[in-house]
């Protein structure tokens, strides 16, 4: 009978191959393109006071914001990131698990989820993430292109509560009814970078929010026929910005395809089809399209940091050059 092989024996076999998993090449781009330092700043204030008091010690920042960022990556559940770190060797070397080290328990992951909720810190991550990409000057900020997305959420009442989320709301796209909240942003007319963000429930209109997703700097803005009229709204008014909003398509069917008209709407779908990206990388890449809590709050705090990391890989090539 063979030779059961051992645990140390596994992992000198797995370093010594020659190929690298899509997997494992993503986790050193993730590595390479995300400012660590940035982010450990904005939770070390908090994680410091929340360690234990007595008993076994914390686990590093570095350790558990690292496996915080693969577990959101990968829309994983708490137990399910556990058993990730066990089951794989890449994801416990990515977040700097050594061999003798404790791996944290569902629990603690829970833990550091929820201290990150109570501050709002995916927010701080996300302004400090692009603060970084200004400073690369990845950011040109003459336009805006503003749009909002659903992120469904569970309509069933067969649940501890016995009721639906009473902050997740209904809105109707065409003729689709969508129960849920809203993912309005503010995305870089150049650059395609999301640099505002809004939540509401699902029954908020999209120009409602337009200008909470400006920064103040942009010369235009861009929006599909959701917006039509924003430059008319009291808070535009006052505002310098010319408003390229999308024909709807009623009117549009009124002129004849191929002529000058047909071309400009054309010309807009192009510029405007940037905030697409971030929406497909969030609620597909990332797997978001569905809420993971209750409340709206909860579900900000994650997609603030998803959206961080959505610029992050969008531009990633240009930040490894670099």
């Amino acid at each position: 009978m063979d030779e059961q092989l051992t645990f140390f024996q596994v992992q000198t076999a797995f370093r010594r191959r020659k190929k690298k998993t899509r997997r494992e090449r993503f986790l050193e781009t993730l590595e390479q393109v995300t400012p660590w330092k940035k982010l450990e700043s904005k939770v070390s204030r908090y994680y410091a006071k929340a360690g234990p008091q007595g008993g076994r010690p914390a686990y590093p920042l570095t350790v558990m914001l690292r496996i915080h960022v693969f577990q959101i990556l990968n829309n994983l559940s708490d137990p399910a990131m556990e058993d990730t770190l066990y089951d794989m060797y890449a994801v416990r070397e990515y977040a700097g698990i050594g061999e003798e080290d404790r791996i944290p328990d569902e629990t603690t992951i829970l833990n550091f989820r929820h201290l990150l909720e109570r501050h709002g810190l995916g927010r701080e991550m996300f302004s400090a993430i692009n603060h970084q990409l200004r400073e690369r000057g990845l950011m040109v900020r003459e336009g805006t292109i503003v749009d909002a997305t659903f992120i469904e959420a569970p309509s069933s009442t067969k649940n501890k509560e016995g009721s639906r989320d009473p902050e997740m709301k209904s809105g109707k796209k065409g003729s689709t009814w969508h129960f849920g909240m809203k993912m309005h942003a503010g995305v870089d007319a150049v650059s395609g970078l999301v640099h505002s963000l809004a939540f509401t429930g699902a029954n908020e209109h999209d120009i409602t929010q337009a200008e909470k997703l400006l920064h103040g700097e942009e010369e235009k803005v861009y929006g599909d026929a959701g917006y039509t009229g924003l430059d008319k709204r009291p808070g535009m008014q006052a505002r310098e910005i010319q408003s390229i909003i999308s024909m709807r398509p009623g009117s549009r069917r009124r002129h004849p395809k191929g002529g000058v008209i047909d071309m400009i709407e054309k010309a807009k779908s192009r510029v405007r089809a940037k905030v697409e990206h971030l929406f497909h990388r969030v609620k597909v890449q990332f797997g978001y399209a569905k809420v993971r809590y209750r409340g709206i709050a909860k579900n900000a705090n994650r997609l603030y940091l998803l959206s961080g990391f959505a610029n992050l890989l969008r531009v990633r090539f240009r930040l490894s050059a670099g």
